[in-house]
């Protein structure tokens, strides 16, 4: 993820390797999202938080959107966590670095 960033040649293996690993985390994701309308039930909390760094800069900058769209719910709850107005006025105030 931070590799070229480093300055640091890609490891392609462990690339996929990784995405892998993720992609079984996101299908528990879904799993549990099927269910209820956040991470930790059907309300948004600082689990839903938590996660609005690491998934915007997934989707944005590393380009894998995909591995959110393609699953119903988690996409469903990523445009809701990262919609909403106070996650905006940040992407606003800090455009720069997201």
């Amino acid at each position: 993820m931070f590799a070229s960033k480093m300055g640091f040649p890609p490891d392609e293996n462990l690339i996929k390797e990784s995405e892998e690993k993720l992609g079984k985390v996101l299908d528990i994701y879904e799993e549990r999202l099927s269910k209820n309308k956040y991470l930790a039930g059907d309300f948004f909390s600082l689990v839903d938080l938590s996660h609005l760094p690491f998934t915007q800069y997934l989707v944005g900058q590393m380009g894998k959107e995909y591995m959110t769209t393609s699953r119903k719910h988690v996409s469903a709850w990523w445009d809701d966590i990262s919609s909403r107005p106070s996650r905006q006025k940040v992407l606003q105030l800090y455009a720069p670095s997201f």
